[in-house]
């Protein structure tokens, strides 16, 4: 099976480095263009399936990818599905919060959870480990599914870095070392033997963006 990881386009929480997690923050006109770019770039790509977080940044982004005219899907396949395991982490009071406000407000909170982000949640949110089930549920799910196919998989930067650590057999609490920005794109190669990142965190079909690997090539 064959992943492409698309995280979704920029929000104004984005260009103003707040904490997202489930709040539903829609697109901005900048991330609109990015996800119209992802668009003419995944053009003739032969996707069997499209998967997206039911929140609309992640949403929106998957539709305008798979709604433009240059046609993204194979042939008899059409439908974007959203399942709300997909959605970033759960980050409670902090969602809306920049870092800075989170350490002048949370100190407390925010420094128990840099200490260990796998047991223990920001407050009223979800650890790490919570989060890390429900993917593996859903990357089970379509591993069962969709064996030999393409898969489009339009999520939230939490999402891609913890989907790309269970292929890879690397420990989810070693998330932080896959960069995912917005509207990049990622792709796995699912084996029999095991998994291969084929490409992360490619950002070229982005106007102005500095090259970072190539689809179909290394990083």
């Amino acid at each position: 099976m064959r992943l492409i990881l698309v995280r979704h386009g920029q929000t104004d929480w984005n260009a103003g480095q707040r904490f997202q997690g489930h709040s539903d923050v829609p697109l901005n006109e900048v991330g609109r263009r990015q996800a119209a770019a992802l668009a003419a770039r995944l053009s003739g790509r032969g996707i069997d399936a499209a998967y997206t977080s039911d929140l609309q940044r992640a949403r929106e982004t998957a539709e305008i990818i798979c709604r433009s005219g240059g046609g993204v899907f194979a042939e008899g396949a059409s439908d974007v599905r959203s399942d709300v395991r997909l959605r970033e982490m759960n980050f409670g009071d902090w969602e809306g919060l920049t870092y800075h406000e989170i350490r002048e407000r949370h100190l407390q909170s925010l420094a128990a959870w840099e200490k260990d982000v796998y047991k223990h949640a920001p407050p009223n949110g979800e650890t790490l480990e919570q989060m890390t089930f429900r993917i593996r549920a859903v990357l089970n799910d379509l591993l069962a599914k969709y064996n030999g196919k393409t898969l489009l998989l339009v999520a939230h930067g939490g999402v891609l870095q913890i989907l790309i650590c269970l292929t890879l057999n690397v420990s989810p609490a070693m998330y932080w070392q896959f960069r995912v920005s917005p509207a990049s794109l990622s792709e796995i190669a699912i084996h029999p033997a095991g998994a291969s990142l084929n490409f992360l965190n490619d950002t070229n079909h982005l106007p102005g963006d500095p090259p970072q690997g190539g689809l179909g090539g290394g990083t």
